[in-house]
């Protein structure tokens, strides 16, 4: 089940250490793959096309769109580094920055938060063992997450 909630993120090019960050609010979205910017934040970050990529949509239409990158993202204490894709009039954090920031949607209180077993550093898995079947990039969702008492 994909699970969706809203995040205040912090969007740059590393490319470009003088350009100042940009606040924006996004759609976290654990059923979406990439880092998605509309064309006026890409246009802010002054990232360039790196290619074209043929996205599916929710409708199961399809779109070719422009790949542009390097973006630095930020959450809280996490930093992540990924392509982004340009389309929509509002950011979207899909999974591969979440899994890159080890991030967590909590379903409960519709809120994405630093993955709670790895509070300090993001915790990351370079290699699968092959007798594992999992997905490439796990994103956990977590019940709940309650203060300590």
């Amino acid at each position: 089940m994909d699970h969706l909630t809203n995040a205040s993120i912090d969007l740059s090019n590393p490319r470009m250490p003088d350009l100042k960050p940009i606040a924006v609010s996004a759609l976290a979205d654990t059923g979406s793959v990439h880092l998605c910017i509309p064309e006026h934040v890409a246009l802010q970050l002054q990232v360039s096309s790196q290619d074209q990529k043929e996205v599916t949509l929710a409708d199961c239409s399809k779109r070719l769109v422009d790949y542009v990158g390097p973006v630095e993202i930020k959450f809280n204490s996490r930093t992540g580094y990924v392509g982004a894709l340009v389309m929509g009039d509002k950011p979207l954090v899909g999974h591969i920055a979440m899994a890159d920031m080890d991030l967590v949607v909590v379903p409960k209180t519709k809120t994405l938060k630093v993955n709670p077993d790895s509070p300090n550093i993001a915790m990351s898995k370079a290699k699968y063992n092959a007798h594992w079947i999992r997905p490439r990039f796990e994103i956990r969702w977590v019940p709940d997450l309650q203060p300590p008492a």
